[in-house]
């Protein structure tokens, strides 16, 4: 019989010499699943990805989104995600960090996508996220809101809500609300 287990630790011993006695951290299945989905990225040119706290943190990474369509036509958006280490089989928590006037994004940041609540599906990747979300910023909904005074303009005057998006990103006022400058 073979002794499989003995072989595994024989190659991580062999593995820990290698990095000069380091032990090796045995990446968790939510990690290799995202590393797999990062390495296949295939991302619109007015998209980027970060990692602020370095290529060794794949779980906590941003996503910069610049729509080129659209009422946020020049604007620049900056989205955390947070992936849980059972990651697919729960959605990443995603946060928008540029605070922006929009019928789907409240004033907090928290999203609203399907794809991230109650569509969520383990066969959904990375990629699917991020072409959503650069989805809501040239096709706002505003049947399914967040920001209930933004979707009530754009459903009943969408030259206001595109008056309204374009002084936000300049950095304005909406009512009583400032936005800091986005473009």
């Amino acid at each position: 019989m073979i002794r499989l287990f003995k072989v595994k630790e024989k190659q991580r011993e062999l593995a820990e010499k290698a990095n000069g006695g380091a032990p090796v951290k045995k990446q968790s299945a939510g990690e290799l699943r995202l590393h797999k989905d990062i390495t296949e990225l295939n991302l619109p040119k007015s998209c980027a990805i970060s990692f602020p706290n370095g290529k060794d943190d794949l779980m906590n990474f941003e996503v910069s989104i610049r729509p080129d369509d659209g009422y946020y036509l020049g604007g620049t958006f900056l989205f955390s995600f947070q992936v849980s280490p059972i990651y697919p089989h729960e959605a990443p928590k995603v946060k928008c960090k540029t605070k922006v006037y929009h019928p789907n994004i409240d004033l907090e940041g928290n999203v609203c996508l399907n794809i991230l609540r109650e569509d969520w599906k383990p066969v959904l990747n990375i990629n699917t996220i991020i072409y959503g979300l650069y989805h809501l910023f040239t096709e706002p909904n505003y049947e399914d809101p967040l920001n209930h005074d933004a979707a009530a303009v754009l459903r009943d005057n969408p030259k206001m809500f595109e008056a309204n998006v374009r002084r936000a990103m300049a950095g304005g006022y909406v009512g009583q609300t400032f936005f800091p400058r986005c473009m």
